[in-house]
């Protein structure tokens, strides 16, 4: 199982975290997001990383390349099991990539200073909102560590690079992050690229 990923690449590093945390045997390898080899835009018709190479199958996109490895790895399990659980998970994903990550793509791709300073303000008012469900949840969903915080945990960490300041009102969600950073599987899965993303 190989792993094509950007060294700053946030999707990238969803699907590290995903590796790591299943203790499993993989290869990374880095691609420059600057200078790609031919062969990813053979492997991903977008020219995009993550891309997950398993023999015959190919993936991209790092919510479906995480939902795989966490179909076909059960252990620990990242999705939940009971069906409508799992729907309102996939739902919340869903929302990150509408209302947080597609200002993400904003701040890592545009020269637009509007634009930048637009998107954000857009995660910081979503990160926000975000904070009250963690005032007595450990995670998203409760005790459990799921594909929400893997999802969610790669913007937690730039918050500093994109220079997005959250209101006192989102102290929980800041120290759900905390919980999150502490984890062994996390650090692991830091490229050193994106260990000095954060003071």
């Amino acid at each position: 199982m190989v792993l094509y990923s950007g060294t700053t690449c946030p999707f990238s590093q969803r699907c590290r975290l995903v590796l790591f945390e299943k203790g499993m045997d993989f290869e990374i390898k880095d691609v420059d997001l600057f200078n790609k080899p031919e062969e990813i835009s053979v492997m991903n018709p977008y020219a995009q990383v993550p891309i997950l190479v398993e023999r015959e199958l190919t993936l991209y996109e790092s919510n479906i390349i995480n939902e795989y490895i966490d179909e076909r790895f059960p252990h620990p399990q990242l999705m939940p099991a009971d069906p409508v659980m799992r729907a309102r998970a996939r739902l919340f994903l869903f929302n990150f990539e509408r209302e947080l990550f597609v200002h993400v793509q904003t701040l890592e791709n545009s020269n637009n200073q509007k634009a930048i300073e637009k998107a954000r303000l857009q995660i910081r008012d979503r990160l926000t909102q975000l904070a009250p469900i963690l005032l007595k949840s450990k995670y998203m969903l409760g005790d459990d560590f799921s594909m929400l915080d893997v999802a969610i945990a790669p913007l937690l960490w730039r918050l500093d690079h994109y220079e997005i300041e959250l209101p006192k009102s989102a102290a929980p969600l800041m120290k759900y992050a905390e919980r999150i950073f502490s984890r062994p599987a996390y650090i692991e899965a830091l490229t050193p690229s994106e260990k000095v993303m954060r003071r």
